[in-house]
């Protein structure tokens, strides 16, 4: 059954400099033809890029867009109409921007806390002298979440109109502050949640980002919240996906963020590379049987030895001594208690296909280019310049902050209890933008390094975004 290796696909990983990488070869363990690598230099690489790929007979391009390529990557799909891109850019249209995500929660009627978006500053004013307060504030393109970095919780007119008089943030992207018990990630393999956790705020505080001090669980994730992920997951045709779902004091579930390019543990990814073959090769590999609920077992390993697990796989029911113990062990599912065994039945997983249509063409739903920011003498905002380096965005990548090599060293340097010799160990391990990836993203990691402690990495974190205030402020008072 299935394809023959002369049958299947040609793969390529699509990578891009500066972007960490979301997948490699140890992904799809076993595929058994060459799968090609191309990567997007930026600037004028789009022409180089497509002879590329059309030279290496590429069938299927697999890996996320950043944000500031993701315009480009739609002309660059529109000349390669026989290649398909894994995922798609209209399952990517949510990476781009926090207004990408709330026009596509409006098209499929997904819930979201009520959002209000401003091209035009002067009717923004007005609608926030009129409004009632609190409101979170957004920046809508890029890392508007990067940990809680751009996202502001203000509570008047005043403190609105004094953080878009000094921050570039356009459009103006502005929700209803929505009082939350706590936040859950979801993350899905073919509309089937794989793993979920909660993210819960300090007490007393409102961002439930982990940088922030928040705190996770995988326990008890609601059924409602997976039911969103699983509705959000199929509006948006996607192969894999994450939502990150606002679990309100008033009991109702609310979408905040929803995207291809998330964080991801190693045997995650493991995990979609095994359904990408399965998928591509029509049945030759086998699909991988996930039990529901699985995370709440794997959440009870230390997160030190989590992030260095890979190749996870599961029995399935009375196949093996994992397919036994989710076969007994049941768990409350809405108002009744289940088998666990039986949930598998009710989140399947599915083969997601591709479509024959282009859904956010770029000519009606970019409009981030279409309506550039424009100075009002009434509040004035510097205006936005079009930067020859690209600014690196998305969970899975970092802004690319101006920071030069000797200077990061040097940041790094003037932490104490950091020498030259950790430094050295770092250094070894990751190079300089994959370390600032790495700072973004998820810090712990550097703990997988012999003599990095936990204490030692909030000392690196407290000091970068230390710089990062610096950086910002520096950008405004230029």
């Amino acid at each position: 059954m299935g394809l023959s290796n002369k049958e299947l696909p040609k793969l390529g990983f699509l990578y891009l400099d500066y972007v960490l990488r979301f997948f490699d070869h140890s992904n799809f363990k076993g595929w058994p033809n060459k799968i090609e690598t191309v990567t997007y230099h930026w600037g004028d690489d789009k022409d180089r890029f497509i002879a590329e790929v059309k030279r290496k007979k590429i069938d299927v391009l697999i890996g996320n867009v950043p944000a500031t390529a993701y315009e480009t990557f739609r002309e660059i799909a529109r000349e390669l109409p026989h290649v398909r891109f894994i995922p798609s850019l209209d399952t990517q249209f949510s990476n781009k921007s926090k207004e990408n995500v709330t026009r596509f929660a409006w098209k499929y009627n997904l819930p979201i806390p009520k959002t209000y978006i401003y091209y035009n500053r002067g009717k923004g004013d007005t609608f926030l002298k009129n409004t009632t307060y609190p409101k979170i504030v957004k920046r809508s393109y890029g890392p508007s979440n990067y940990g809680g970095y751009f996202v502001h919780k203000v509570d008047s007119y005043q403190e609105a109109r004094e953080l878009f008089d000094t921050k570039k943030y356009h459009p103006m992207y502005i929700q209803d502050f929505v009082p939350m018990e706590a936040d859950i990630r979801v993350m899905l393999i073919g509309h089937k949640p794989v793993c979920a956790f909660w993210r819960r705020a300090p007490e007393g505080e409102w961002l439930t980002n982990t940088s922030q001090g928040g705190s996770m669980d995988y326990m008890n994730v609601p059924k409602s919240v997976l039911d969103l992920a699983v509705k959000v997951s199929k509006s948006a045709n996607a192969e894999y996906w994450a939502c990150d779902v606002a679990y309100g004091k008033d009991g109702k579930v609310r979408i905040l963020e929803c995207a291809t390019a998330f964080a991801a543990f190693p045997y995650i990814r493991d995990w979609i590379g095994q359904y990408l073959m399965w998928s591509l090769s029509k049945g030759r590999f086998r699909k991988p049987h996930i039990p529901m609920f699985n995370w709440e077992e794997l959440g009870k390993i230390s997160p030190d030895l989590l992030r260095t697990m890979r190749h996870i796989t599961f029995g399935e029911y009375n196949s093996s001594y994992d397919g036994a113990y989710f076969g007994q062990r049941k768990k409350m599912y809405g108002e009744s208690e289940v088998y666990l065994h039986q949930l598998d039945s009710v989140y399947k997983m599915y083969n997601v296909k591709p479509r024959k249509f282009e859904e956010w063409p770029s000519e009606k739903w970019n409009y981030q280019d279409r309506f550039a920011l424009k100075n009002l003498k009434s509040m004035k905002v510097p205006l936005l310049k079009k930067e020859e380096a690209p600014e690196i965005t998305g969970d899975e990548s970092a802004q690319l902050i101006e920071i030069g090599d000797e200077e990061l060293e040097a940041l790094l340097l003037s932490i104490k209890g950091l020498g030259k010799k950790k430094l050295s160990k770092i250094l070894s391990r990751f190079n300089h933008a994959e370390l600032i990836n790495i700072l973004e993203i998820e810090p712990r990691v550097l703990e997988d390094i012999k003599s990095i402690d936990e204490k030692l990495v909030k000392k690196i974190l407290k000091a970068w975004n230390s710089y990062k205030k610096e950086f910002e402020t520096s950008l405004v008072s230029n």
